[in-house]
């Protein structure tokens, strides 16, 4: 059947939905705004390494920390605008808000983080707080490398397995915190 009959068939109702759907614009920019507000997540959690290995410049970091927050809820801001002003999307709609939502608690976590270390006035740290700085920066590298990959249909597989890794890495820190804890 010629794609010209299929469009006006009843028979074949999405390929009308699929045409008009190429002729209408669709947004790149999400993609862009996903890696910069992954990029921010990194940028955060290698901050927060630094608040623990170079303790002597913790607030120097700290605010560093805050700096990328910041600049993830800007981005995050800029991702829902643009949702809101976008007829079609890359993703779901839903899936979008999750995945601009999760990154920002990412970076609101780490964020809290850096602000428990002053609040309680914590004097030194552990060989523990390091380890789990060092897991979260590794967790938040592997978050960036699969928001790169989200544009690549065919990296379905690549992604699972960077998604193994930060289970992997979780449980990671599931053992160092507890270890932590029994002292």
């Amino acid at each position: 059947v010629p794609a010209e009959a299929r469009v006006a068939n009843p028979a074949f109702p999405l390929t009308g939905a699929i045409m008009f759907g190429r002729l209408l614009p669709q947004e790149g920019q999400f993609y862009d705004l996903f890696n910069a507000h992954a990029e921010q997540v990194a940028k955060a959690a290698q901050a927060l390494n630094r608040v623990m290995t170079d303790w002597d410049n913790r607030a120097e970091h700290a605010k560093a920390v805050d700096d990328h927050e910041h600049a993830a809820d800007r981005v995050t801001a800029d991702t829902v605008r643009l949702l809101h002003t976008t007829f079609i999307t890359p993703l779901d709609r839903e899936h979008i808000h999750q995945l601009v939502n999760g990154l920002d608690d990412i970076c609101d976590l780490t964020q809290d983080t850096t602000e428990a270390v002053s609040l309680y006035n914590i004097r030194r740290v552990t060989p523990e707080m390091v380890q789990l700085s060092e897991i979260a920066q590794k967790c938040c590298e592997r978050v960036k490398d699969v928001i790169a990959l989200l544009p690549d249909k065919s990296a379905a597989e690549a992604m699972m397995k960077t998604c193994d890794e930060i289970d992997r890495l979780e449980s990671d820190a599931d053992r160092v915190m507890r270890a932590a804890m029994s002292r």
